[in-house]
């Protein structure tokens, strides 16, 4: 534990001064503008400088000038200390990415405990960014306190999932067949995934109902291909025989049962089955993660063999190298990270990291059996003694059973405040599945998911 001690008034001598670095990063700008209420850095994230170059996101002024705060608090004169007057100049900006050294030099002592510090912040290039005098009165006697006693933050900012919607919309809209789009939250989905350019959608359901559901949500369908069709069972079949056609190349879930939309696809006659067995895989940006995050199967496939399995993880990774992780890291989870007899998934784990080393399961690292804690945290995996490539930094994670991811995947949701999106991954097309409960951000990355995994997959 790392403890900060104060220089108490007595100890304090003129011309002492100390010093404080710190990286600019974009989140502490977004932790600033929830408490301050300064919201620049949500309205001007980019900053054109005197040469018309367009910059990252800036620092606000008050920020930078917080750090002095940290300068005071925490070196000289240290705990302890209290905040009497400030008077700052500004002058250049501070920028993410930026490394930022902030000075304090004790100039004068006044009586009634009061310290004057000349105070001056600069970037380590050189640029002056602040300067000027604080007074503050100090402490009076000995003082420390432990660093690790102050709770840390996560910032929710989703930043993972807005770069994979920048690289989604520029791509041609995928042709998507909507089933039963009946609803208004079945309706907004295919919406927004048109109105972002990542989807053309193709209405099929009762057409009156859609209407409707558009009428609601104060949208004009004009221009949007809609087929009528009353029955969801028939619904289904038009969307799959449209894919086996060539006049769609997605299907998505509206407001039908999911065995209805799936058992259209797995058809022997008129589906859209390629051989491997279809799983459904989240795609998630967890706050406090700095990567994607795949969980598979959380919706299909109830209670997987071991054959199953090898698609389910297999399918996984294909949708990893489309979203732009070329060797994925791949955890098959249990409750225990050693093999034991009396858990089976924790042979099946097993037996799967040894059919990757051989190449039955291509294109990822794969290692298992590993708990929740030593497949996520690096921390805990050192604890453990797992040496592995894995251990502590997986990107995919394949569950032992359909009600274990499931409930991983809501948990990280609903508690954890992950954003997910998710998709159907085995068939002919990808599958989206859209659940009432999903945001507009997780509607979006379901497209956006959809659009990479179609245009960039490889032939099976």
């Amino acid at each position: 534990m790392k403890t900060i001690t104060n220089t108490p008034w007595d100890q304090l001598e003129i011309g002492m001064e100390a010093e404080v670095r710190r990286i600019c990063r974009a989140d502490d700008f977004y932790v600033f503008a929830n408490i301050s209420g300064n919201m620049n850095p949500k309205h001007f994230p980019r900053f054109k400088n005197v040469e018309g170059a367009l910059k990252e996101p800036v620092a606000p002024a008050m920020w930078v000038s917080t750090l002095i705060a940290s300068a005071l608090g925490r070196k000289l004169p240290g705990p302890g200390m209290l905040y009497k007057s400030q008077s700052l100049n500004f002058f250049e900006r501070a920028f993410a990415g930026d490394e930022i050294i902030v000075r304090v030099k004790l100039i004068e002592k006044k009586p009634d405990y009061v310290a004057v510090f000349e105070c001056k912040v600069d970037t380590a290039d050189g640029k002056k960014l602040v300067e000027g005098v604080a007074e503050v009165f100090a402490p009076t006697e000995p003082m420390d306190y432990v660093i690790d006693d102050l709770p840390g933050l996560i910032v929710q900012r989703h930043a993972i999932f807005d770069k994979l919607l920048k690289e989604a919309e520029p791509l041609p809209p995928l042709k998507t067949a909507v089933v039963a789009p009946e609803t208004e939250d079945a309706l907004l989905g295919p919406l927004l995934g048109y109105d972002h350019t990542l989807i053309d959608p193709i209405l099929i359901g009762d057409e009156r109902k859609i209407r409707e559901a558009a009428e609601k949500v104060g949208r004009d369908l004009s221009g949007f291909e809609i087929i009528d069709e009353p029955s969801h069972r028939l619904a289904a079949d038009i969307g799959t025989r449209l894919v086996n056609e060539g006049q769609a190349a997605a299907l998505m879930k509206g407001n039908l049962h999911t065995d209805v939309l799936l058992g259209a696809v797995v058809k022997r006659d008129g589906g859209l089955r390629v051989g491997r067995r279809l799983s459904h895989v989240f795609v998630m940006d967890v706050p406090g993660l700095n990567h994607l995050l795949l969980i598979s199967d959380g919706a299909i496939n109830i209670a997987p063999d071991l054959e199953t399995k090898v698609d389910i993880t297999q399918n996984a990774i294909d949708l990893a190298h489309t979203l732009g992780i070329r060797e994925p890291k791949v955890g098959i989870l249990s409750a225990v990270e050693t093999v034991t007899p009396k858990i089976p998934s924790t042979l099946e784990a097993a037996a799967l990291s040894k059919m990757a080393e051989r190449g039955q399961i291509k294109g990822a690292l794969v290692d298992g059996p590993l708990a929740m804690d030593n497949a996520i945290d690096l921390g805990a995996a050192r604890t453990k003694g797992i040496r592995s490539m894995v251990a502590g930094q997986a990107e995919i994670l394949i569950a032992p059973n359909l009600e274990s991811a499931n409930m991983l995947a809501k948990e990280l949701t609903f508690i954890a405040h992950a954003e997910a999106g998710g998709l159907v991954i085995g068939a002919k097309c990808p599958v989206i599945l859209t659940s009432r409960a999903d945001d507009d951000k997780a509607r979006l990355v379901s497209c956006a998911v959809a659009a990479l995994y179609a245009h960039r997959k490889k032939p099976m």
